[in-house]
């Protein structure tokens, strides 16, 4: 019998194992993020999914730097080996988890690609998933 979505667990951690995280219950599709802060952090695009914040729990948070990424967002990162973990809204109720750093399996699908007007030039988007130039509509 196969665990209920709620009952989902997904685990996750840094390059250097400082920083390891639990997710519980169902993920968000993976968003691409193009946009120029993304892309100067991580040296290309950004992939993540997301869950409510009362649904991670971490271990060795004391290891995490956090990064006033733009004026609304901070972006949290391990500061032993650097790697970018989460990026969260101040007034946000979920947290985006950087999805490379999910342990795998992970289950998880593209939903598609947001500030598609910042990427970079030395690439193309032909992957057929839906682009927008900014933060896509809100349903």
């Amino acid at each position: 019998m196969s665990a209920a979505p709620q009952d989902e667990i997904h685990r996750g951690r840094c390059a250097c194992g400082a920083v390891s995280y639990v997710l519980r219950g169902p993920l968000r599709p993976v968003v691409f993020c193009h946009c120029e802060s993304c892309r100067r952090q991580s040296g290309h695009i950004v992939s993540a999914t997301s869950v409510p914040l009362d649904r991670l729990s971490v271990t060795g948070a004391e290891n995490l730097g956090d990064w006033q990424a733009t004026p609304d967002a901070v972006r949290q990162f391990c500061k032993v080996c650097g790697s970018h973990l989460f990026w969260r809204g101040h007034d946000a109720t979920s947290i985006s988890v950087m999805a490379g750093s999910l342990d795998t399996p992970t289950g998880l699908t593209p939903w598609g690609h947001i500030f598609v007007a910042e990427k970079g030039d030395y690439y193309e988007i032909s992957d057929g998933l839906p682009q927008y130039d900014g933060r896509p509509p809100r349903d």
